[in-house]
């Protein structure tokens, strides 16, 4: 049986609120995982594929409204229509939505300081950031767009280049319901579909330019409109249309804007697929793929099927937008040999006895310090492979990327797999608790199943993973564990970094494996103790 390695992003890479957001409420939220479609995990519609989602539960703070999403450093920054500012961190384990960690609430403020108060002052429908950092929230009802300097804190200003589309509008709760900021420009685009009344806007250095922007097929029938937008630093952008028809239920549509190019319908979604009232939309790219997050402002169907008090709940989810399918390029050591990857290890005690092992792979060498001092157990462990030459003729044969900053990111795995004629008798190691050492760029640390489980498999990190680290305040025992480092890398992180970015098979792999394992393993030829330099003359 092959070795798996408990990958589970939940409590690893936990995103930081900026301190000067000032949270009313900071809380972990309860949420339950969702599909698109009855049994199936990967639904596509168009040329959208669904990759994961969460419903999160009705709550004391009422999160229920939000109305625009925003991507920004690893969370979801999001407004409500009931004049609040929200974050949340969502998290992943091999690409798929799978929980939201955390979520932070505060109240939306004037120029002064003050609470916007009223439903009519404080109807925020549309947040997007620019690229100075500042914040613009657009606000229907009392219509307009503030600027913020610091989200969460008081408003700077006004912005007024969209002054002639607010002119245009005629209802009250039908304003300006996306904005979308890009490298030298901004998308506004308002809640209504009249032709007569262009009902978008792109403001560039050359001036705004109006322009109407037409429901797709499948939702103008059903009276669609703008409800949400957001742009890729290249002016690519995407719009999210929303309707709600008795009848016919919510449908929502995404509509992508090229540069230069005619409106591209991405996607139609329609029943039977589960859906709510999307009223938020947010982009991310990441490895050269483009991911983007709906959220809902549940005020239809929830409160039909669950009536009562708190009723409300929010559903997120996350697509990913079909690329074409790039050319699978062997990597080199070479090629990251100038890259910030290709650093050594560092060993938080470097005075620790240790033994220098060379694992030489058919992509260049790698020396590692075994903490022996430190990490007796599972350095001596992994001592016994080497001696008894059991890592000769394996591989690594995993590729794990994580999607966080800084970029290349995750882990390489390698060692004997579960291989019955290589395996020695697992062993408990010692954890990162008790030997001080931690998963940090470039340690090595070993495969497991569960605590006590560790035998011929090992992984090293591609930066920092300190979630792997043991937790003794964990519920569960293998989070208290943790995963045993055991040495730090001192030479040839380039070839990790090669491994790391080799080409990978989509299909191969079990579970939250599937998609991670290397397309052409790359073989260990030998691994063995590092010849003593010679003494100094």
């Amino acid at each position: 049986m092959m070795r798996t390695l408990l990958i589970a992003a939940v409590g690893i890479l936990l995103g930081v609120l900026p301190a000067q957001a000032q949270p009313q409420e900071e809380f972990l939220p309860l949420t339950t995982p969702v599909e698109l479609a009855e049994g199936e995990n990967e639904t596509e519609v168009d040329e959208l594929i669904f990759r994961g989602g969460v419903e999160i539960a009705p709550d004391k703070a009422g999160i229920g409204g939000i109305s625009s999403i925003e991507w920004h450093e690893d969370q979801l920054y999001a407004v409500a229509d009931d004049g609040r500012w929200l974050v949340m961190t969502p998290e992943d384990v091999a690409g798929r939505l799978v929980d939201v960690s955390s979520v932070s609430i505060g109240d939306l403020r004037d120029a002064k300081g003050g609470k916007l108060g009223s439903k009519q002052r404080g109807d925020a429908e549309a947040i997007t950031r620019l690229a100075s950092g500042e914040w613009l929230i657009a606000f229907e009802q009392d219509h307009r767009i503030w600027r913020y300097a610091e989200y969460g804190g008081a408003a700077t200003g006004s912005e007024s280049g969209a002054d002639s589309l607010i002119a245009a509008i005629a209802d009250a709760n039908g304003g300006i319901e996306a904005l979308a900021a890009y490298d030298g420009g901004l998308l506004v685009c308002g809640e209504w579909a009249d032709p007569a009344r262009p009902n978008c806007l792109r403001i560039t250095a050359a001036g705004a330019q109006t322009f109407h922007l037409p429901a797709p097929a499948g939702l103008a029938e059903v009276g669609g409109t703008p409800t949400d937008a957001a742009c890729k630093p290249d002016g690519t952008c995407y719009v999210l249309f929303r309707s709600f028809t008795p009848g016919y239920g919510n449908r929502a549509a995404i509509v992508a804007l090229c540069p230069d190019a005619d409106p591209e319908t991405l996607a139609v979604l329609a029943p039977p697929l589960m859906l709510d009232n999307f009223e938020g939309l947010a982009v991310r790219e990441a490895q050269g793929r483009t991911f983007l997050y709906l959220v809902s402002d549940d005020n239809f169907r929830n409160c039909e099927t669950k009536p009562g008090d708190g009723c409300q709940r929010t559903l997120l989810m996350k697509f990913e937008i079909k690329g074409e399918p790039a050319e699978a390029v062997p990597a080199t050591p070479e090629a990251f040999a100038a890259a910030p990857t290709s650093r050594p290890g560092t060993r938080p005690f470097p005075d620790a006895a240790s033994v220098s092992v060379v694992i030489k792979t058919e992509l260049g060498p790698i020396t590692i310090a075994l903490e022996t001092e430190r990490a007796p157990i599972t350095a001596g462990n992994f001592l016994r492979y080497v001696d008894q030459r059991r890592l000769d003729g394996t591989a690594f044969y995993r590729a794990v990327r994580l999607e966080s900053d800084p970029q290349p990111n995750g882990l390489v795995q390698g060692g004997t797999r579960g291989d019955p004629k290589r395996i020695l008798p697992p062993i408990n190691h010692e954890p990162t608790s008790q030997t001080g050492l931690t998963h940090t760029h470039g340690s090595i640390s070993m495969a497991m199943n569960a605590p006590g489980t560790a035998d011929g498999d090992f992984f090293i990190m591609v930066e920092d993973q300190t979630g792997f680290d043991a937790d003794p305040t964990a519920s569960e025992p293998a989070w208290r564990a943790g995963f045993p480092v055991f040495g730090y890398v001192t030479d040839g992180m380039e070839v990790v970094a090669a491994i790391h970015a080799a080409p990978r098979n989509d299909q191969a792999g079990e579970g939250v494996m599937r998609g991670e394992m290397l397309a052409a393993p790359v073989t260990i030829i030998s691994a063995r103790r590092a010849e003593a330099s010679p003494p100094a003359p």
